[in-house]
């Protein structure tokens, strides 16, 4: 094992405390023979090494979002299982209890035919990597680097949706410097079916103190409410019927993750890797959509991003 960071004291600090060697040059930490890579960093600085890895074999779990645009993501998966390497990306949330019960009440009330999904958020403003809002290196803002719990929890328990229409916005004074800064605010409008429709407002613009995250999905009997205070289950009379409110901590969450990923490595037959890449071009397709969108003034198909990338949605749903 071992631990590589372009910050010299950041690797040294951490590869101390596991008692393993730190580097500060990600081709040292390739150099290396592993079985597992582990990657927390974004792309942009280290894309070329992940590369390196996979077409050696390493099976990879990287931290979300899965890449800077769908095609990246796309092209990772194919080199990955064209080298026999395992890629998932850590989506921790999924092992969350409370998302875990969201993701069973909605299956157990199907039959309540939801019509509605509305989600939001709102992430405080904070001093951040100057990579981050340049478009080229991160690819994306707060649809992609802030929301992608929501939107793989909107797409893992309700599929793709058919179309999207989104907008969005650059809080940055000058018109020209807004063009070359990534967005934090969106709003994006979602059709499922012509009976499922849904909104998923993001901002990271806000100066409140901690974030905000919610989805909440209508149905004519019951009403499933999923926030920072926990599960809440509604009747259709306003009474609540049900409510939890004990979750796990992103830490363990996540180590909930590593356990399930190594899992998928050493019991390959009994276990797949907990939401696999290639599962995640689904969220990356919507992503890509929503961007399309904003740029032409219509709505999109995110289905037909996947198909001009010879993928089709029920090959990489769950």
């Amino acid at each position: 094992m071992a631990v590589a960071d372009k910050d010299a004291s950041c690797a040294e600090r951490v590869g101390e405390e596991y008692n393993r060697r730190g580097y500060d040059d990600y081709r040292q930490l390739i150099q290396t023979r592993f079985d597992c890579l582990l990657v927390a960093e974004g792309l942009n600085n280290c894309e070329q090494y992940v590369r390196s890895a996979m077409k050696d074999g390493v099976n990879i779990l990287k931290l979300a979002p899965a890449a800077r645009n769908f095609d990246e993501a796309a092209e990772l998966v194919r080199l990955a299982e064209n080298h026999g390497a395992k890629f998932a990306v850590a989506n921790p949330q999924r092992f969350d209890a409370r998302f875990v019960e969201f993701r069973r009440r909605l299956r157990l009330d199907s039959v309540r035919r939801f019509f509605l999904v509305t989600a939001a958020c709102f992430v405080a403003e904070r001093r951040r990597p100057a990579w981050q809002t340049d478009v080229k290196l991160a690819g994306g803002g707060v649809l992609l680097h802030d929301c992608y719990d929501i939107i793989d929890q909107i797409v893992w328990n309700f599929g793709i949706p058919q179309q999207v229409y989104a907008v969005n916005i650059s809080s940055a004074g000058d018109k020209q410097q807004r063009l070359y800064l990534t967005e934090d605010t969106a709003v994006v409008t979602m059709s499922f079916s012509d009976t499922f429709i849904g909104t998923l407002m993001v901002s990271r613009a806000c100066r409140r103190p901690a974030e905000r995250k919610f989805i909440k999905v209508y149905g004519k009997e019951e009403t499933l409410t999923f926030c920072g205070e926990g599960l809440k289950a509604t009747e259709g009379n306003g009474q609540t019927n049900e409510q939890l409110e004990d979750g796990e901590s992103r830490i363990i969450c996540m180590k909930k993750v590593l356990a399930s990923f190594a899992l998928s490595i050493l019991q390959p037959d009994k276990n797949k890797p907990p939401s696999s890449a290639r599962e995640n071009l689904s969220n990356m397709a919507l992503i890509e959509a929503c961007y399309l969108s904003a740029r032409t003034g219509f709505p999109e198909q995110p289905a037909r991003i996947l198909q001009m990338a010879r993928f089709e949605p029920t090959d990489v749903c769950a």
